[in-house]
């Protein structure tokens, strides 16, 4: 019997295509902009100087130019409901499953980030709360949302998104607004563009911890491919697809440069401490304590925003790796066609962020977990780089689709790229156990990986 009335697209799998381009542009930018941003950049900023919008501007031309890749693929296959099959798909089975696991775990160890930051902000007003019930209860509250449905899920990230937009826009019109106007901070400090000049120099606190602050910017990037995630879910694909890669990677140029540019002039560069939000800290110490709570509300939006992105995309993720490793309890469809079963296992698993903080020989928590999502996030990210190689002598190859630009020397440049973050893990004490870590794993459950499935083919080249 017709069901005229039915308007959303119901894929093979069970997933709706009930996502809209506003939604998809929503989606990227809040999963790339969170705490790397709102909380991170006062370690990176303490670390580096003025130097960190150079980084940021090197690594974000990279990330473009990965997301250029991945989209090319999923502009000839926009049925793929994640971008992490085409390693399955062009480097064989064992690669795939792994890649899957390991792309999953970067995404826990994220979403574990951001609950310490949202306890973090939280305290900013009730600093005698405990930092467990607080993680707990926000999460409770976004695992719900998750499993609704798709759309409640877009509608939430889109207002959640549109928050933060706000906050960086307003702090970039009121920082200019401040410049111009010479404004004077009570602690003497002028409000000037120059402020970022004074006293220049490339590695201020030394080399080492300018590359001690190449893993905190990478990890401010990623999360950018969640744009290729939700593409499964979205209506008109390949029309989306390409407005939404291009866009995302300009805006989130835009706004990480440009916040950073106004952090760095209304006040000097050397009066901005890790561990706390740069943003909070601009307007704190220009005298306006009431903007500050406004700004940590709006930080705060911004973490939640961040973890509604990771609970999406993991939950898809671990959702199309139960169905091809048959692990039926996670590969199951609610009628409202969400993953329920694998988005609630992906939230259980963020519990252990409390668990860590509690670790007395990690004496950054933050910086922790965000290094062990890091390593994680490059494993993958290289093994998609060298699965679209693959794909570039494939029969799916569309010479007339959505290419990378200079193909030939932007692909080998973005991997050597990649390799080189991976070695700056090891300039930071806190990172050295995950980065190692990583290895580890590379070694151990990718060489298991390997060996299981060995014996299934790769997709015809």
């Amino acid at each position: 019997m017709a069901q005229p009335i039915q308007e959303i697209e119901v894929n093979q799998d069970g997933t709706k295509r009930s996502l809209s381009n506003r939604h998809v542009q929503m989606i990227a930018i809040g999963g790339t902009i969170g705490t790397g941003l709102f909380l991170g950049a006062g370690s990176t900023i303490s670390k580096s100087g003025p130097t960190i919008l150079i980084l940021y501007a090197v690594l974000g031309t990279l990330f473009f130019f990965m997301m250029r890749a991945i989209g090319e693929m999923l502009y000839s296959q926009p049925d793929q409901h994640t971008f992490v099959g085409f390693i399955s798909k062009y480097l064989g089975k064992g690669p795939g499953v792994f890649a899957g696991l390991t792309y999953w775990l970067a995404l826990i160890f994220a979403g574990m980030s951001e609950l310490t930051a949202i306890a973090t902000y939280v305290k900013f007003w009730f600093p005698t709360w405990n930092t467990a019930a607080i993680e707990i209860s926000f999460l409770a509250v976004l695992v719900l949302l998750n499993i609704l449905a798709a759309r409640a899920f877009g509608e939430t990230e889109f207002w959640f998104a549109m928050i933060k937009i706000i906050a960086i826009i307003s702090l970039i019109v009121t920082g200019i607004f401040m410049v111009m106007t010479g404004f004077k901070s009570p602690g003497g400090a002028t409000a000037s563009f120059g402020n970022i000049f004074h006293n220049f120099s490339l590695f201020p606190n030394g080399f080492q911890a300018f590359l001690g602050s190449i893993p905190m910017v990478f990890f401010a990037m990623a999360g950018m491919e969640f744009v290729g995630i939700t593409i499964g879910e979205t209506k008109n694909p390949r029309k989306v697809l390409k407005k939404a890669i291009n866009e995302t990677v300009y805006r989130v140029l835009l706004f990480y440069i440009g916040a950073l540019i106004i952090i760095m002039s209304i006040m000097p560069w050397t009066s901005i401490t890790a561990g706390n939000s740069p943003f909070v800290q601009v307007f704190k110490l220009a005298g306006l304590p009431a903007v500050a709570a406004v700004i940590n509300f709006v930080v705060l939006t911004s973490a939640s925003s961040a973890l509604n992105s990771v609970l999406f995309s993991s939950g898809r993720h671990l959702y199309q790796l139960s169905r091809e490793l048959d692990w039926k309890p996670l590969a199951k469809i609610a009628k409202a066609g969400i993953p329920t079963p694998a988005i609630l296992f992906s939230g259980a698993l963020l519990l252990f962020a409390p668990v860590i903080a509690s670790i007395p020989s990690i004496n950054d928590a933050f910086q922790f977990v965000t290094g062990g999502a890091s390593d994680l996030y490059l494993v993958v990210y290289l093994m998609t780089m060298v699965a679209h190689r693959r794909f570039r002598v494939s029969p799916e190859f569309m010479p007339d689709g959505f290419k990378m630009p200079w193909y030939r020397y932007t692909s080998p440049i973005t991997i050597g790229a990649f390799v080189l973050v991976f070695l700056s893990l090891f300039a930071n004490p806190n990172d050295v156990i995950p980065a190692t870590g990583a290895i580890i794993w590379v070694i151990v459950f990718g060489g298991y990986c390997y060996l299981r499935f060995r014996n299934q083919e790769v997709a015809t080249i």
